[in-house]
């Protein structure tokens, strides 16, 4: 799972918006992985991974929201202190820029993804699997 497409959305920021959305993807079977919201200039921006991009992108559409697809890098590593950082570290370790961040849950597993929106998705993607690989052969998930 190195690489993703990552939905961002613009929601009117108001109670039960945001519910709409997720909710008319969940009808359609489409289960939302990670996610981060917050408001700017009066409308909730909403970024998200899925497991079935083609389906939210159709379910986006028919609801006329206003979105954009994007590549994003995606590691999934062990559930504990440092993993993060390391995440992190190995990014700037090869002059990749994060532009933001966030996680979220492996479907039916504890194991938590870890979404970097990056200036290069092609070698953010590669360095997070050489550090999934590494945490992997040392005893991680």
């Amino acid at each position: 799972m190195p690489r993703a497409k990552e939905f961002t959305v613009t929601i009117e920021d108001k109670p039960g918006a945001l519910g709409k959305c997720f909710l008319a993807l969940a009808e359609r079977g489409v289960n939302v992985l990670a996610f981060q919201s917050y408001v700017e200039e009066g409308e909730s921006l909403t970024r998200f991974v899925v497991d079935d991009p083609a389906t939210a992108g159709e379910v986006l559409g028919k609801m006329r929201m206003i979105f954009e697809e994007s590549d994003v890098a995606l590691v999934k590593l062990p559930h504990r202190p440092g993993q993060l950082g390391r995440a992190a570290a190995r990014l700037g370790e090869k002059e990749i820029n994060i532009d933001y961040s966030y996680c979220g849950v492996e479907p039916g597993s504890l194991v938590p993804i870890l979404v970097f929106g990056v200036d290069r998705v092609t070698g953010a993607a590669a360095a997070l699997d050489e550090l999934a690989a590494e945490e992997g052969s040392a005893g991680g998930a």
